[in-house]
């Protein structure tokens, strides 16, 4: 089990003196007296002519004041009274009661892989609606939600955890003597709820199949066939370019809402963007245009297929993608799994899947087809400059007209964002992260987290999940001289795209910069953990940089990846250092424990690459993790530099409602390249929303599409997933 920790707000957390002789610059960092100076003003303050100090922060979260709390709670309690029949109604012969937190210990449990209803999980079910004996209640009336494992420290013994729902009437016509305790049943917030119907988000393919059906009234989809305002020979024509999430979720709302859709992937399809990877991992041949970030599938097909996501995994819209997923051969258990991941072994089919079900909705699919530029008129997009990615910029390039484009390149399109700040694009630079891949031991991980459990793992294959882990500290900076501002600024630390049972990958595109990433199949059965290490930068990191405009923090990636590939010494070798040497500043020795990065590495002062407060707030967080992990530090733990592309260095302004660029017509930016999702269910949700709402602009779709999947998220900022 993953141990999520809390973000540690700078404010309350002080560095204890470490066990490690750490170099005199690094004990004596003002970080340290940073994080003092604002164990003493955690609100946000300023000073008043009298020299008092006004603290007007506003709390949220678990910071909130105490009388926030008990308002909050109470509104909540009679949220839930409301929502519920009356204790003892007949009312309460039907619906759904949704149980959490139920809890098996992992030595009762069938094992991560059963989803069914266990008798641990009945007596866990009976405990909670104090039902006396587990064994008569039947198990036809329950349906497993979620879930997940759990191994924190502060469990007597490691659990699963459940999220159950209750069907009432099956219950009641199976066993008629529970009526008494469902009526009894006290609703309570996260714990135990009241459904009057069961909640079934439908697949995308399911919600859009109404042709020759007229009129949805309930969803408001309108086919094509049957009074849209474009005739069957003349359906609205719309360009997709790139094929990853986004994009297919975009073009398979907008193929089957009735539009002529032509998706555009300047790299190759799954089979042939296999053997390109294999000629790169062991020939060194690196394809510009089909490689770790670019083909079908996106950036996401060669990496850990994580469907995790901060946008709310029970969302309507989050289900929907989930569900669509398993319509195109997805295994079951993502929808219950509390920490679901795929694999690329389980993704590729699954896309193969997806651009079959796309040509037979009539979208047509060119792949090798890259944009160089847009047709732009009188401020809007008339259309799309195409040419074969195997040739040159420009060469035999082609003129595609259309009334729409989505714009759903991946966050390494770097000569996309050129052409677009080209056209005077309303572009931002968005916060991000960059910083280290560390690698341990996949055994050491599951030692630390599960202790005597660990050998219950058997690499992917038994009853326990493999370990992996997620941490997220706060370090304090040091740019001001006032020690108050100081105090009120921090910068995150935290593990991104852990990848359990896996492997350090190239994700190059040029063979003078270096980046790296990390991927799994879906047993996790590699010998290796590893995951990125990653320092938060926003544009004030960003000022060397500041001539590029909206691209600053592209050329800020650009500065670190040209260094790495120095370091490594040039054809793709990865420089790395042991995190012992890494903490302590110095290159110890010269040879390195073994790595699942297969193109080699090569012993290197990492502590000398980033700028120091990089370098220093890395160092401080894996201090702070081994307090809370022993044994994170160690002599078998590598890093390897450099993680530099976690989420877009930039932002594509666009409206809310519309999707619709804010400075440039026709043009739809979606995605993790446009800024707007940080993930694989993040970037397809914005896909599928983006979808509809063009199709609502160009009237193939009539109704309210948050009535059947909910409120958009409105992703603004920093997104790391």
């Amino acid at each position: 089990m993953a141990l999520a920790f809390a973000p540690a707000a700078a404010s309350g957390f002080r560095l204890a003196p470490s066990s490690l002789l750490l170099p005199h610059p690094l004990r004596t960092s003002p970080s340290s007296a940073i994080l003092r100076a604002a164990s003493s003003s955690s609100p946000r303050s300023r000073r008043c002519g009298c020299g008092a100090v006004v603290r007007c922060a506003k709390r949220t979260g678990k910071r909130r004041y105490p009388s926030e709390k008990k308002r909050l709670d109470r509104r909540h309690k009679d949220l839930l009274r409301q929502a519920a029949p009356e204790e003892g109604s007949e009312e309460r012969e039907s619906g759904y009661w949704r149980l959490f937190k139920l809890a098996v210990p992992a030595r009762d449990d069938p094992g991560k892989d059963f989803t069914g209803i266990s008798l641990p999980l009945l007596q866990a079910i009976a405990k909670a609606i104090k039902f006396p004996v587990a064994s008569m209640l039947p198990d036809e009336a329950f349906t497993v939600v979620r879930k997940s494992f759990d191994a924190r420290k502060i469990l007597k013994e490691p659990q699963f955890t459940y999220t159950v729902d209750v069907d009432v009437k099956k219950l009641l016509d199976m066993e008629p003597r529970a009526w008494d305790f469902i009526a009894r049943l006290e609703p309570k917030l996260g714990v135990v709820e009241y459904m009057p119907k069961k909640k079934l988000a439908s697949d995308l393919i399911s919600m859009l199949n109404v042709s020759n059906k007229g009129y949805n009234n309930e969803q408001g989809i309108k086919d094509t066939h049957n009074g849209s305002i474009y005739p069957q020979d003349k359906k609205p024509r719309v360009a997709v370019i790139g094929s990853g999430p986004s994009g297919l979720f975009a073009s398979l709302v907008l193929g089957e809402l009735g539009a002529e859709v032509t998706l555009l992937e300047r790299g190759q399809p799954v089979e042939q963007r296999g053997r390109d990877i294999g000629a790169l991992a062991v020939r060194r041949i690196l394809q510009s245009e089909s490689n770790f970030c670019f083909g079908e599938g996106g950036a996401g097909t060669w990496s850990d297929g994580k469907l995790v996501t901060r946008i709310g995994r029970n969302a309507d819209g989050v289900q929907a993608v989930l569900k669509t997923f398993v319509h195109f051969g997805a295994p079951r258990n993502i929808l219950v799994d509390g920490k679901p991941h795929l694999g690329t072994d389980k993704l590729v089919p699954l896309l193969r899947n997806i651009r079959n079900h796309l040509r037979e909705s009539g979208v047509t699919i060119r792949f090798n087809a890259r944009v160089d530029d847009l047709i732009v008129e009188d401020g809007q997009v008339k259309g799309i400059v195409v040419s074969d990615s195997e040739l040159q910029p420009g060469s035999g390039s082609q003129k595609l007209t259309f009334d729409a484009v989505v714009l759903a390149v991946g966050h390494s399109a770097r000569d996309t964002y050129n052409m677009l700040q080209q056209h005077d694009v309303d572009m931002s630079p968005k916060s991000f992260a960059v910083g280290l891949r560390i690698e341990h031991p996949q055994e050491l991980i599951n030692s630390i987290q599960y202790s005597e459990l660990a050998a219950e793992v058997q690499k992917g294959r038994g009853r326990i999940p493999v370990a992996d882990y997620k941490i997220v500290k706060s370090v304090g900076e040091r740019d001001s001289e006032d020690e108050l501002e100081i105090a009120e600024q921090s910068r995150s630390c935290y593990s991104f795209c852990m990848c359990p049972g896996g492997q350090v990958v190239l994700t190059s595109l040029d063979p003078s910069e270096l980046c790296i990433n990390g991927m799994s199949f879906s047993r996790r059965a590699s010998k290796w953990a590893n995951s990125a290490l990653v320092v938060t930068v926003s544009d004030h990191d960003f000022k060397p940089f500041e001539s590029h405009g909206p691209l600053a923090g592209v050329e800020f990636q650009r500065e670190f990846e040209r260094r790495a590939a120095i370091m490594g010494g040039g054809n793709f070798v990865v420089p790395a250092q042991r995190v012992t040497d890494f903490i302590r500043n110095r290159l110890s020795v010269t040879t390195l424990p073994s790595s699942s990065y297969r193109l080699g590495v090569r012993p290197s002062k990492l502590h000398e690459l980033f700028p120091p407060y990089i370098t220093e707030a890395l160092q401080q967080s894996i201090i702070m993790i081994d307090r809370e992990m022993p044994g994170f530090i160690s002599n078998e733990a590598l890093l390897h530099g450099v993680e530099t592309r976690t989420s877009s260095p930039l932002q594509i302004s666009r409206h809310g409602e519309t999707y619709e660029s804010t400075s440039l017509r026709g043009l739809y930016p979606v995605g993790e390249g446009a800024g707007y999702a940080g993930g694989i269910l993040s970037a397809a949700v914005d896909g599928m929303y983006c979808g509809f709402a063009l199709a609502k602009q160009l009237s193939l779709f009539h109704g309210d599409v948050e009535s059947f999947l909910g409120k958009a998220q409105k992703q603004i900022g920093f997104v790391k997933y």
